[in-house]
């Protein structure tokens, strides 16, 4: 079956603007002029819509998103009462479930973001409360769950975390960092396949909706790589998935053979394109609103602190080395300056150390860049994978970033334009749940560095802002490459997916375009 799209303009990275498309047996057959050589057996007139390819997403976590969908909703809410509110009407309606998880509340609106346990002992005490802040390193939580927890003023803070105090040494109720969040968490139930499998169902859904058609999901432990098979083998995945195993300090090396076991689980799948495991994440440090991101220089509200190094670099050398030898593709949360520097010098002595192959090692984040490590990232073929939602003065920059760090430092993040003219190769990634999935809510940011949507209007340091051009490229073509998808996505072209988006006007003139449909 072929079908001719008309009367449209076609946006595709690096072509210029064409008005026809043909598709035949889901795969671009011809663009442009080059249709009149066909005969196509339907023809669909776009009514001069604007069309893109759609999206990918290049860095995200689905299945947090998915289960944190299944708990109260206080994202976007801006006073403690309102939350705890919403909590407690959660919690009424819910009176079998036994810990009430949910997200996620910014931070900023409390000083420093230290949350008490007392605020939502107000409202629920009788079971454990567990509430995701918008950067999920944090979480904020009630008594009971310091109590299940066994969290005391005799508790020390584990390795790479902090428990926030009160002046007498007891837990306050803010947790920062995975392995503080776990002393927490790992006392709640379990996470079930079939949950697990219901929240990438709604990863799916949400992701379709809002025009992205393959994702990674940048955070896999064993059992969500485990129900993404499940999803996979029952055709529920309505989108197509890369998987990065979570690798630890710890546990690297342990885990090497169970990650081949799910790569391998992944290539015996019917549909082995519908779900691939070829990348392995490291997480460096920590984040600049919780005050754990490594700085090189410390923090302006405690200069004891650079943040945390999550990796020593000998620890991490030897996992990249063993990773990549076996050609994972590594991707590195890296968002501090001292974070990235650890990052590429690691990944320079990978290279050094093993064979040459089409690796594409990511780091992720790269808020805080170094002048000197700038060029580095062309040098050593690494991918700037960026938050294009994160680049304008949002509260938590403004008022939780900039007192930590200062505003000299907090306006050097995101230098998006400093890094292309240092050959940087940039994807784009929502960071889901931290912030929105929506891609049409973020392609805009980094081009005027506002967000009028959230009522900022004030450039944030302007001449890094992208063109809009840039921006849809690196949410299209650049983050099809990232995820090793540029022989299906991407881009309009002869021989891939016809995978696009009709939207009612060109994003570039208006900054409120909708997404009229998803074809795919």
């Amino acid at each position: 079956m072929s079908t001719l799209y008309t009367n449209a303009r076609f946006w595709s990275s690096g072509k210029e603007i064409f008005h026809d498309l043909l598709v035949k047996d889901s795969l671009i057959l011809a663009v442009g002029e080059d249709v009149k050589n066909f005969t196509a057996e339907t023809t669909i007139d776009l009514d001069d819509a604007f069309v893109i390819p759609a999206f990918l997403e290049g860095h995200a976590h689905p299945i947090f998103a998915g289960r944190e969908a299944a708990g109260p909703k206080i994202n976007g809410i801006t006073s403690i009462e309102e939350i705890k509110t919403q909590v407690k009407a959660f919690a009424d309606a819910n009176p079998s479930i036994t810990w009430i998880i949910g997200g996620a509340y910014e931070a900023a609106i409390v000083e420093g973001g230290d949350f008490d346990a007392k605020w939502l002992d107000e409202v629920v005490s009788d079971r454990p409360v567990v509430l995701h802040a918008v950067d999920h390193h944090t979480i904020w939580v009630n008594s009971k769950a310091l109590e299940l927890a066994g969290i005391t003023s005799a508790t020390k803070d584990p390795q790479g975390g902090t428990i926030v105090r009160n002046s007498d040494g007891s837990a306050k109720g803010t947790l920062r960092e995975p392995s503080a969040m776990a002393l927490v968490l790992d006392h709640a139930p379990a996470n079930t396949l079939e949950s697990d499998v219901a929240a990438i169902k709604y990863a799916c859904k949400e992701y379709r909706k809002v025009g992205v058609i393959a994702a990674i999901d940048s955070w896999c432990e064993k059992d969500m790589a485990r129900a993404y098979i499940a999803a996979a083998q029952t055709k529920e995945l309505t989108i197509a998935f890369n998987l990065s195993l979570l690798a630890t300090p710890t546990t690297w090396s342990g885990d090497i053979d169970d990650f081949n076991d799910i790569r391998e689980q992944c290539l015996e799948l019917d549909n082995p394109s519908q779900l691939q495991a070829n990348s392995i994440k490291f997480l460096l440090d920590g984040a600049l609103s919780a005050g754990t991101a490594h700085l090189m220089h410390a923090y302006e509200d405690d200069p004891t602190s650079h943040g945390i190094a999550i990796w020593s670099d000998e620890e991490l050398l030897n996992a990249l080395v063993a990773y990549d030898a076996l050609q994972y593709q590594v991707h590195l949360h890296a968002i501090g300056d001292a974070a990235v520097k650890q990052a590429l010098d690691a990944l320079e002595a990978m290279q050094s150390i093993n064979p040459p192959w089409d690796r594409r090692s990511v780091i992720v984040h790269a808020q805080l860049i170094r002048d000197e490590d700038m060029p580095r990232f062309a040098q050593l073929g690494v991918i700037a994978n960026i938050q294009p939602l994160w680049c304008y003065l949002d509260p938590m920059n403004k008022e939780l970033i900039a007192p930590r760090i200062g505003n000299e430092r907090n306006n050097q993040q995101y230098r998006l334009r400093s890094m292309l003219k240092a050959g940087a190769m940039i994807a784009f990634g929502s960071d889901w749940p931290v912030t929105s999935h929506v891609p049409m809510q973020a392609i805009g940011v980094p081009v005027t560095r506002t967000n009028a949507a959230d009522g900022v209007t004030e450039p944030w340091v302007i001449e890094q802002a992208l063109t809009m051009d840039e921006s849809l490229t690196f949410y299209t073509k650049n983050a099809a490459y990232q995820l090793f998808r540029e022989n299906e996505y991407g881009d309009l072209e002869v021989g891939k997916r016809a995978a696009f988006l009709v939207l009612d006007s060109d994003p570039a003139q208006n900054p409120a375009t909708k997404i009229i449909e998803l074809v795919s």
